[in-house]
C-alpha cells in the first residue's frame, strides 16, 4: 500500500494533495480546492503571486482593443524584469533562476518564481519582502 501510495503521489490519482499545486505553488480552484495544498517548510523558490501586470489593453471608441506596440510591451517586461532580479538578488543573494508567467488565468497570471542558490538566501529576501509589505 505504501508503495503505491509513493507512486501516485503528486499525480492525477492521488486523491488527497492537489498536484498542480505541488508543481506550481498554485491552483486555480485557490481555498475551494477540494485537494491538500502542501505549502514546503523552507524552499531555494519563492512565489510572488501575480506580481507582474502587463500594460492595460486600450480600447477606440467602438470598444474595438488597439493593438499594442511589440516594442513597448517588450521595453515593459524588461524593466520589470531587471528590477525584480536586481531587488532580489540584493536583498537575497545570487539566483539560479528567475522566471515570470504570462498567462490568462488568474491564478498564474504575473506569477513571478524566483530560485536561489541557497534555501537560507530565500528565506532571506521573503522575509524582507514581507516586511516591506507590511509598511503598506
Amino acid at each position: 500500500m505504501a508503495q503505491h501510495l509513493a507512486k501516485i503521489f503528486g499525480t492525477e490519482e492521488d486523491k488527497v494533495n492537489c498536484p498542480f499545486y505541488l508543481k506550481m505553488g498554485a491552483c486555480r480552484h485557490g481555498d475551494r480546492c477540494s485537494r491538500i495544498h502542501n505549502r514546503p517548510i523552507l524552499s531555494q523558490t519563492i512565489l510572488l503571486q501575480n506580481m507582474y501586470l502587463p500594460p492595460p489593453q486600450q480600447y477606440d471608441d467602438n470598444g474595438m482593443p488597439v493593438p499594442q506596440d511589440e516594442d513597448d510591451l517588450q521595453d515593459h517586461f524588461e524593466e520589470f524584469y531587471e528590477d525584480i532580479f536586481e531587488e532580489l538578488t540584493n536583498i537575497g543573494g545570487e539566483l539560479e533562476q528567475l522566471r515570470v508567467c504570462e498567462n490568462l488565468s488568474d491564478h498564474l497570471a504575473g506569477n513571478v518564481y524566483a530560485k536561489f542558490r541557497e534555501e537560507e538566501d530565500a528565506e532571506k529576501a521573503l522575509q524582507k519582502l514581507m516586511r516591506q509589505a507590511c509598511r503598506f
